[in-house]
């Protein structure tokens, strides 16, 4: 757990995925502002906040549970994007484009987690 969170290709990857989501929510219309928009942004910043902040606590069970609150951010999205694209907020192809690097990084994520669950070990519970 010695490396910083900035080197870990997760983070800069979802750094990256929340520069796409927040140009892509710039055309949605002015009253989803404060709706879909914004729901959109927050779940994406929430992706590499949680890489981040669970990194930063140096046990291996936090990190595991704040890269699963960072996978289920992640689905978040994914289910956003889709509803934007019923909506006809984005187009097929920007949704598909989005959802493409939304299953990357969720590719990204479930190896980083499984990489943390050899070092999780289930509590002990008492007989």
């Amino acid at each position: 757990m010695g490396q910083s969170y900035r080197d870990l290709i997760a983070w800069k990857k979802s750094m990256g995925f929340v520069r796409e989501v927040y140009r892509a929510t710039q055309g949605f219309p002015r009253e989803e502002l404060y709706g879909l928009s914004s729901q959109l942004r927050r779940a994406a910043v929430s992706v590499p906040s949680n890489i981040a902040e669970g990194q930063a606590h140096y046990s291996p069970r936090e990190f595991h549970r704040f890269l699963s609150h960072a996978r289920g951010s992640l689905v978040e999205i994914e289910t956003q994007i889709m509803i934007a694209q019923d909506l006809a907020y984005l187009s097929s192809d920007q949704a598909e484009r989005l959802l493409l690097k939304a299953a990357e990084l969720g590719r990204i994520l479930n190896g980083l987690i499984k990489s943390t669950n050899s070092d999780t070990k289930p509590l002990q519970t008492p007989n």
